[in-house]
């Protein structure tokens, strides 16, 4: 695994951005940027990113070993590598996390965290940012503390995310994670609403990462680039 280059910022207005400008060519390997405020992050599909008065935002430039058209499988895969890292960080209610399909990180019903892939020729940007503590969020949002956290965290997440970020994905061959994250998919056996356009039962991941859901109709796959929004059906 290459050395991976760190970068640690009070404040970024994208660490999306500040990852792919300081990767450049790519020849000094990885780059990692952490921040603990962004003023312009961003979600998926373009959304904006609400980010908590205590968070880590962290953002990962480097090339994956996998073939390119296995790169949609990062998104579940830097999931998963989420999830192991707040528990090797051994954060309290690690255990307890969930993913939502395609990309959230969740406790219960409350949002904590979102991932996000930005990919161009030879250049994948993961971003993964996670709330640490919001002693009043927005409805549907939480965080990972009940307290300030101490000075470092994010940083130190965002090392041991981007760690085993490369660790998954540096083989040639796109063995992802598939089985760990079906485990931890919360969005399984639950009755799902999408836009655009239907609802049914999730009841499983695809190997290449396609959600299947049983409908009225028949099985179907959504693909997490043709839906903008996935909800339990009783709130859509």
């Amino acid at each position: 695994m290459k050395r991976i280059t760190a970068v640690i910022l009070e404040e970024a207005s994208s660490t999306q951005d500040e990852a792919r400008e300081l990767f450049g060519d790519g020849e000094g390997g990885p780059v990692l940027v952490a921040a603990a405020r962004q003023t312009r992050g961003r979600g998926r599909m373009g959304s904006r990113w609400e980010t908590a008065p205590a968070a880590a935002a962290v953002s990962l430039a480097f090339r994956p070993g996998w073939p390119a058209p296995s790169w949609p499988l990062l998104t579940l895969t830097a999931g998963v590598a989420a999830l192991r890292a707040l528990r090797g960080a051994v954060i309290p209610g690690a255990e307890g996390l969930s993913l939502k399909w395609p990309n959230d990180l969740m406790r219960g019903e409350w949002k904590l965290g979102g991932i996000l892939i930005e990919a161009g020729p030879g250049l994948a940007v993961a971003g993964w940012g996670v709330n640490l503590f919001w002693p009043d969020p927005p409805p549907g949002a939480g965080a990972l503390l009940e307290e300030e956290p101490p000075s470092g965290l994010a940083a130190s997440l965002g090392r041991r995310w981007a760690e085993e970020v490369l660790a998954l994905t540096g083989d040639p061959a796109p063995d992802w994670p598939r089985a760990e994250y079906r485990r931890a998919c919360s969005t399984l056996g639950r009755e799902i609403a999408w836009r655009p356009g239907g609802r049914g039962r999730a009841v499983d991941v695809s190997a290449d990462g396609g959600l299947v859901v049983e409908t009225e109709d028949g099985t179907v796959v959504l693909n997490a680039g043709e839906i903008r929004e996935i909800r339990p059906a009783a709130e859509m």
